[in-house]
């Protein structure tokens, strides 16, 4: 299709990742993709590997592992495709088709994933999910039965004054004004369970600021919010 063709589609379409789609276009999503690479400390290649990449939604890390030579890419998603969140599948399609992407793309819950439904990948991407689902641990250990080796996860965090393992539970809105999140662990919580569904190996890649310099932050707007300093997001690796 040609560029106005693609920009009249790209407009008609509710966006949250940030996706290059060639030709001087790149989708209006709320979301700051590419800034998130470095804080995932996504891998520079991923040659020869196969990549999951579970609540996929536009499909910005599905597509940038196929990018980086990943031999085999599925996108798994569910409320985000079926129109009964924030958005739908249309955008995935349309990056997928702009870009002459091969990455495969299957209609399926976390709670479904399995060897026998998915088979299993050398990475799977679990990004922005786990605060979403009702039951976190049972999601882990569905994940982890379909990594064959890494996990890269990206998370909501909360009670991060705690050094022991913690986890926020939300019965309404309180995270972010979205009656979807569920919960939210602390650091030592998110390895913990992770350790406990069977990964060896946990590396906290990326996770908020010290306390002191978000209080000074704080202080410079006028207003120090207790809630505010005390959540924040978490990347972690983590190795089976």
């Amino acid at each position: 299709m040609n560029r106005e063709e693609l920009q009249n589609k790209v407009d008609a379409i509710r966006w949250f990742h940030q996706i290059d789609l060639g030709q001087g276009i790149i989708t209006p999503g709320l979301d700051d993709s590419q800034a998130k690479l470095g804080q995932l400390r996504f891998p520079e290649r991923f040659t020869g590997q196969s990549v999951l990449d579970v609540g996929a939604w536009d499909g910005f890390f599905s597509f940038e592992a196929e990018r980086r030579g990943a031999s085999h890419v599925l996108a798994v998603d569910s409320y985000s495709w079926t129109g009964d969140g924030w958005g739908n599948k249309s955008g995935f399609e349309l990056a997928r088709q702009a870009r002459n992407s091969k990455v495969l793309d299957r209609e399926l819950d976390v709670f479904d994933l399995s060897p026998d439904t998915v088979g299993t990948f050398d990475v799977v991407l679990f990004l922005g999910v786990l605060y979403h689902l009702r039951h976190p641990l049972l999601a882990l250990e569905k994940i982890a039965s379909v990594t064959r080796n890494q996990l890269i996860l990206e998370t909501a965090a909360d009670l991060l004054w705690c050094k022991t393992p913690a986890v926020a539970f939300y019965q309404g809105d309180e995270l972010n004004s979205d009656p979807t999140n569920w919960w939210a662990p602390n650091i030592p919580a998110l390895c913990g369970m992770l350790r406990a569904v069977g990964f060896q190996r946990v590396e906290v890649v990326s996770q908020p600021k010290p306390w002191y310099v978000r209080v000074a932050k704080s202080l410079r707007r006028g207003k120090v919010s207790t809630k505010e300093l005390q959540r924040g997001r978490l990347a972690v690796h983590a190795w089976r």
